[in-house]
């Protein structure tokens, strides 16, 4: 059994209520909606909700901490007031006497830039395309020291933790994932927080003739038709697995697929550390291969941005370094540039 420290103890709970709240706001995306008047209402309830609960729960456990997160509480200070008392209506499912000001001042605990040697970085809600649709969206807290993952925690509440149930389904339990650098991959039902931690093999692929590579649900996420190249150029089949979020990094770790790759759609953009840090950890605990797309580790040590890579590239040890020559011999390894 992983021995739980104070940080990822505090880690797992965080996620944990953030994903109740977020799994009743996505429920409940209809009246939120008519409420605001906006079709983008609810996630932008359950991001702000998100942040402020995890922030809260690390706060309340563990004193003051450093967060790099997504979202800052500029928007709901000086914007609709319906919109403040919906996500503080949501906080208030797992932080039951949260006042107005302790919500907002807990969001903008998320504004840290990064830097020194050690921080928390949170996307509260990442794949909001998913979250609307209904799909696949993640609570993803990751731990940094020295500029490394250390601790990954990854709430996916509408994964099914059995490989037989469709992605386009909203599980009823969800999954959170757990690791710990040099402790493997653990799992839980996302909504059982205090359930027994369940190691996640390593990964043992042994490749067949089709390749099952996890892609974004939208083009302008990942290079679709880039990917299908690379994947032809190994002289294999493949089957695209599509679903939003960090969810993909937990899909190769479990061994459900053998590829996540995800290609820059355009020059000069860097991923941002949120969207990564617990996701690859997770993947690299399972024994996964994670780098950019030009086979160089990923660099947590510029801030809010991984600003010296490009494209990532998460695969099985068998399959990583053969999509890393075909990304090359295509002529994709200068995507992304400026």
């Amino acid at each position: 059994m992983i021995d739980e420290s104070a940080l990822l103890k505090a880690a797992r709970r965080a996620v944990a209520d953030a994903c109740v709240v977020c799994r009743a706001v996505q429920h409940g995306q209809g009246d939120i909606t008519k409420i605001l008047k906006d079709d983008r209402s609810p996630v932008t309830v359950a991001d702000f909700a998100s942040q402020a609960v995890v922030i809260h729960r690390l706060r309340e456990a563990l004193g003051d901490v450093r967060v790099v997160g997504e979202e800052d509480a500029d928007e709901l200070r000086s914007g609709d007031p319906a919109l403040r008392e919906n996500v503080l209506n949501a906080v208030r499912m797992v932080w039951s006497d949260a006042s107005e000001d302790e919500m907002l001042d807990a969001i903008d605990g998320g504004c840290d830039e990064g830097g020194g040697s050690s921080f928390w970085t949170l996307d509260p809600i990442d794949g909001t395309k998913g979250f609307l649709r209904g799909g696949q969206y993640a609570v993803s807290l990751g731990w940094l020291e020295d500029h490394t993952p250390t601790i990954g925690v990854l709430g996916c509440p509408n994964l099914p933790m059995d490989f037989g149930h469709s992605f386009d389904e909203p599980d009823a339990h969800g999954a959170l994932y757990v690791s710990v650098r040099g402790n493997g991959l653990w799992e839980a039902p996302a909504d059982q927080p205090d359930a027994k931690l369940m190691r996640v093999p390593a990964l043992n692929h042994a490749p067949d003739d089709k390749i099952r590579v996890c892609e974004s649900v939208e083009s302008g996420h990942s290079k679709h038709d880039h990917t299908l190249k690379i994947v032809e150029m190994l002289g294999r089949e493949s089957r695209s697995l599509r679903l939003d979020s960090q969810a993909k990094y937990a899909v190769v770790a479990r061994g459900q697929a053998d590829a996540y790759l995800r290609m820059p759609t355009r020059a000069g953009y860097r991923e941002k550390i949120w969207d990564h840090a617990a996701g690859a950890l997770c993947a690299t605990e399972a024994g996964a291969v994670v780098t950019d797309i030009t086979g160089a580790p990923l660099d947590f040590s510029h801030g809010p941005t991984l600003a010296t890579n490009r494209g990532v590239i998460c695969g099985t040890p068998d399959i990583h370094g053969k999509i890393i020559h075909a990304i090359a011999e295509l002529g994709f390894a200068d995507m992304g540039k400026e």
